[in-house]
């Protein structure tokens, strides 16, 4: 089983910036991808930003330019960095982890969902 912590959502003004942070634990084997989606009112959810075990990084059309996503693997760890906040970037931010978990001396697949932090864009 995964467990996974986010922080550092918030009320932030337009213009402003917001680093989120997310950690998974448990009986993770390794992780081959780490990423961050979010969904507005009555809007799909989409990717932010994403991160493979190698290091190959995705970003979301809508915020291509204004963010950056990192890792620290020896925690198990993941950041987003979102620069020049619009209020259209008001969502729940949710941090997924794409993990080999082992069970009973097996390997498993497993995709694991945090549970969201709220960012807030408004003056």
């Amino acid at each position: 089983q995964v467990h996974i912590e986010e922080s550092g959502g918030g009320l932030v003004q337009p213009g402003g910036s917001l680093r989120l942070s997310c950690t998974a634990s448990g009986s993770i084997f390794s992780i081959y991808t780490m990423a961050w989606y979010r969904q507005a009112p009555g809007k799909q959810r989409e990717l932010v930003a994403g991160i493979s075990d190698g290091e190959r990084r995705t970003y979301g059309t809508a915020v291509k330019g204004r963010c950056t996503i990192s890792k620290d693997s020896a925690k198990n760890a993941v950041y987003l960095e979102l620069n020049t906040l619009r209020l259209e970037d008001t969502a729940v931010y949710y941090c997924f982890v794409g993990a080999v978990v082992e069970r009973q001396h097996n390997h498993y697949e497993s995709d694991n969902w945090g549970q969201g932090t709220q960012v807030t864009v408004s003056s």
